[in-house]
């Protein structure tokens, strides 16, 4: 009787202290916050000056959340795109389609927003409203911010679904609907562009998407294009997909140069900011990410100059290597500093006014400020 009773008392003794270790040990883990932004586009005929400004001044958008804090706590980034209004999408789909899901990789993001062109169609605001609150996966996380841009410049009203029965859902899943009329501003309100901000708790804006993007070079910039290639030189590629990846985030640096030195300038900058990672692709991000055991990575995968390393010669060049950008992304930062001084002394902030970049960066703190973000 005396062993029954010990038993008994032992299994609640027991099942008290893993309950209470289980409720503590979940309890500490807090979920990070993220701040997710939509952007949903007009690649109709007359949009080329929107794709443009979306090209041109991502980087600067990015940078600028990469300031971001929640409380002690500095929230990750997730970027979707959709595009609407193209006579190449399928009738069946509203001429709506998801270009990218919620999604991290930057250079991915780059990838597919200059993968976009434009052509005549008929723009359905709340067909593509819809879908993106339906298909995007929002999340539930009460402290994330969630954030949906939508820009074009005919009526809001235009297709089957209704904007406000579309902005209805935004309020269930705590989206923010935001509205950028492409024209005059008077003329964005008779076309239901600032009603749709209105019912969505969002702002409407507008921009002139024809208005060449205005940056300002910088005694910096040079330098900072230089630390980029030196930057570039320390990513150790690996796994399957790892040379392509690689040779992917070559194309994004060509691109951004295309455009001009100051949007290289803020890749870079993006680059050297917590935003940027690639641990699915290169050795330096994931040992930082993870133990890496050298011994599983797949020698034919790598670079051909690292072939032939020992397990321990490899894992102390991914060390020196990580070394090096801790050293390389400090002096970026160090730079950009000078460069965002330079850039306020100049008082070239009345430029951009009507700009993508400016309105939606705007817009963004303020919103950001409501769910207690700060700067």
């Amino acid at each position: 009787m005396k062993t029954r009773m010990l038993k008994v008392i032992t299994v609640v003794f027991l099942g008290i202290s893993v309950a209470s270790f289980t409720t503590n040990s979940s309890a500490s883990k807090k979920k990070k916050q993220t701040i997710k932004v939509a952007l949903l586009l007009d690649t109709s005929n007359s949009m080329d000056g929107l794709i443009s400004q979306a090209k041109a001044q991502l980087w600067e958008i990015v940078n600028e959340l990469s300031y971001a804090k929640y409380g002690i706590q500095k929230p990750d980034l997730e970027i979707a795109l959709y595009e609407y209004g193209n006579d190449s999408l399928e009738a069946s789909d509203g001429f709506v389609r998801q270009v990218l899901p919620f999604n991290s990789d930057l250079d991915e993001i780059s990838e597919k927003l200059f993968s976009l062109t434009t052509n005549g169609g008929k723009e359905y605001c709340g067909e593509v409203i819809s879908t993106s609150l339906q298909n995007l996966s929002w999340g539930k996380n009460k402290n994330d911010l969630r954030l949906l841009f939508i820009a074009g410049n005919e009526p809001f009203t235009q297709g089957k679904i209704n904007y406000k029965e579309a902005i209805s859902d935004a309020k269930e899943k705590d989206v923010i609907i935001n509205t950028i009329f492409c024209g005059n501003y008077n003329q964005g309100i008779s076309g239901m562009w600032q009603d749709g901000a209105h019912l969505g708790g969002g702002d409407y804006m507008t921009i002139n998407q024809n208005k060449k993007v205005v940056h300002v070079v910088t005694p910096y910039d040079t330098d900072i294009i230089i630390l980029n290639k030196k930057l570039n030189k320390t990513y150790i590629y690996y796994g399957n997909k790892g040379s392509a990846l690689y040779k992917k985030q070559a194309i994004q640096d060509s691109n951004a140069s295309s455009y001009s030195a100051p949007v290289s300038v803020g890749r870079t900058i993006s680059k050297s900011k917590r935003f940027y990672k690639n641990s699915s692709w290169d050795l330096v991000d994931k040992s930082e990410d993870t133990k890496v055991d050298y011994s599983t990575i797949k020698r034919e995968n790598l670079p051909k100059e690292l072939k032939k390393m020992s397990d321990t010669e490899l894992k102390r060049y991914v060390e020196i290597q990580r070394e090096k950008r801790i050293l390389i992304k400090k002096e970026i930062n160090q730079l950009d500093k000078k460069r965002r001084a330079y850039i306020a002394k100049q008082k070239k902030e009345s430029i951009k006014k009507n700009e993508l970049e400016s309105v939606m960066i705007n817009a963004i703190k303020k919103q950001a400020e409501r769910k207690n973000y700060t700067w």
